[in-house]
């Protein structure tokens, strides 16, 4: 990955993630100031905060697979050679990819069905699709990235902010 696509990538999700992250706690510091001063929530607090949330975990998830920020079981690498932890990091980062990109289709679709029906939130009425097709994209870029990692043939320094 081209070191000014990674920027832009870096750029456009850690923006999205912040955005969100930003918006609830707004949404949080108004909503429990207007409990605390004027008896009186904002409605539908809750359920924007959940689709909030969404939008942080998922356009997160690009960033941590690319800085390889991932949670690692490595306690046989001290024993294993170097050719070997080569390709075990390849393996898993395919095996990663594949199920994203299995996850990512079927949220797309899942997302393509709840629009048809028009399913919205229950108190705001927002429409739920298109923050379900959203994980989906947001899955593929992931996928993208462990592809990108798997032929990199860079060790992956999973835990120390390894990049591409």
């Amino acid at each position: 990955m081209s070191l000014t696509l990674k920027k832009i990538f870096e750029t456009l999700c850690g923006t999205l993630s912040g955005l969100a992250l930003l918006s609830i706690m707004v949404l949080t510091f108004f909503d429990v100031s207007g409990r605390k001063i004027w008896s009186n929530s904002i409605p539908g607090s809750l359920e924007l905060t959940e689709l909030l949330m969404v939008v942080v975990i998922f356009g997160a998830l690009p960033l941590v697979s690319l800085k390889g920020e991932h949670v690692v079981f490595d306690s046989l690498d001290a024993v294993l050679p170097a050719w070997f932890q080569k390709i075990q990091q390849a393996l898993v980062h395919l095996t990663c990819a594949a199920l994203l990109f299995g996850l990512a289709y079927l949220m797309w679709k899942t997302g393509a069905d709840i629009a048809t029906t028009g399913e919205t939130t229950a108190q705001l009425k927002i429409p739920k699709a298109p923050f379900i097709q959203g994980m989906g994209v947001l899955c593929g870029l992931t996928g993208l990235v462990h592809i990108a990692k798997a032929f990199s043939g860079q060790a992956d320094n999973s835990g120390e902010g390894g990049t591409l």
